[in-house]
């Protein structure tokens, strides 16, 4: 490696946020410093590269990587991992999450959920969910930060709504049903409720009206304000997700309240759900009685270990 010194983690930022999140929040979790390296493409560019190679990154990207070079870099989605294993062909170490489309075995460590089918490996490890940036330290801090929250009358409930990953807006029908079923569950809650940027503006009219007459907190993705998403997790006595959001999910499932899905998925969203339900951490909105005791998930912390186990830091 070149000499001079740089933060010894570099994490290779999709522009996608959910995709970035979770090499984030591994490299949070590891408590050395790191750099956020953002990676942009040139329109019309062709991805991902079936070699390491920085082909297709806009002159921005290029001109951040550079050395002196790091110990680790970090990447997650398909996008990301020819530019991983570039840096890894300058003696860089590499964890790459989520599956890279190719070079699997070039990578230290690829991190993939159980969902996904991953076949054993050496450099594999498995995790229930997907990694994220919500961890204990994050909720203690939204937890002062959104102090006002608990004001709200005891059980509160997140409910959290994405939409279809292909479609525009939650279908009228889930948004329709969405208050009434999570209230014949908990008919005393208070609900704090947020949308998200693929619910839609017609589903978010639905749930708004639904929510008349009833102690809530609204938050419609765009609104001004900050967001109180974070705050809404660490007030929750209960959480409800809808199903096509693997973060949303998965970041439910990092908080000490009992999370119900609220709707039937299909694919790989069925089956990330079908694991954390056969891990006890989640159950259907409609088939559980009361809620029941669970255990914070952190894989983002598990696959830390992992690397510091493996010696990937140096």
């Amino acid at each position: 490696m070149s000499g001079g010194t740089t933060e010894p983690v570099w994490v290779l930022a999709d522009p996608r946020p959910g995709t970035a999140n979770q090499a984030l929040g591994i490299a949070e979790r590891l408590g050395a410093p790191f750099r956020v390296v953002p990676l942009a493409w040139r329109a019309l560019a062709r991805m991902p590269w079936p070699w390491p190679t920085l082909a297709g990154l806009d002159a921005a990207a290029r001109a951040r990587l550079v050395p002196p070079w790091p110990r680790l870099a970090i990447s997650a989605g398909r996008r990301s991992a020819p530019v991983a294993l570039w840096l890894g062909r300058q003696g860089v170490r590499t964890v790459h999450v989520m599956r890279p489309g190719f070079g699997a075995a070039r990578f230290d460590l690829v991190v993939l959920g159980l969902h996904d089918r991953p076949r054993p490996a050496p450099n594999v490890i498995e995790i229930l969910g997907a990694c994220h940036r919500v961890s204990a330290a994050v909720l203690a801090r939204a937890r002062a930060d959104w102090a006002e929250l608990a004001a709200l009358p005891s059980p509160r409930v997140a409910v959290l709504v994405g939409g279809p990953v292909r479609a525009e807006g939650l279908d009228r029908e889930t948004a329709s049903r969405l208050i009434p079923q999570v209230l014949g569950r908990f008919p005393a809650a208070s609900l704090m409720v947020t949308t998200s940027r693929r619910t839609g503006a017609e589903a978010t009219r639905l749930i708004a009206a639904a929510l008349a007459g009833r102690p809530h907190r609204l938050f419609r993705w765009g609104d001004p304000g900050p967001n109180p998403y974070l705050g809404y997790l660490a007030f929750a006595d209960a959480i409800v997700v809808t199903g096509d959001s693997v973060s949303m999910l998965a970041e439910a499932a990092a908080t000490a309240a009992p999370v119900f899905v609220a709707t039937r998925e299909r694919g790989r969203h069925a089956r990330m759900i079908e694991s954390l339900m056969d891990a006890g951490r989640v159950r259907p909105l409609g088939s559980a009685e009361r809620p029941f005791p669970v255990a914070p998930l952190d894989e983002a912390e598990r696959v830390a270990a992992a690397i510091r186990a493996r010696g990937l830091l140096g």
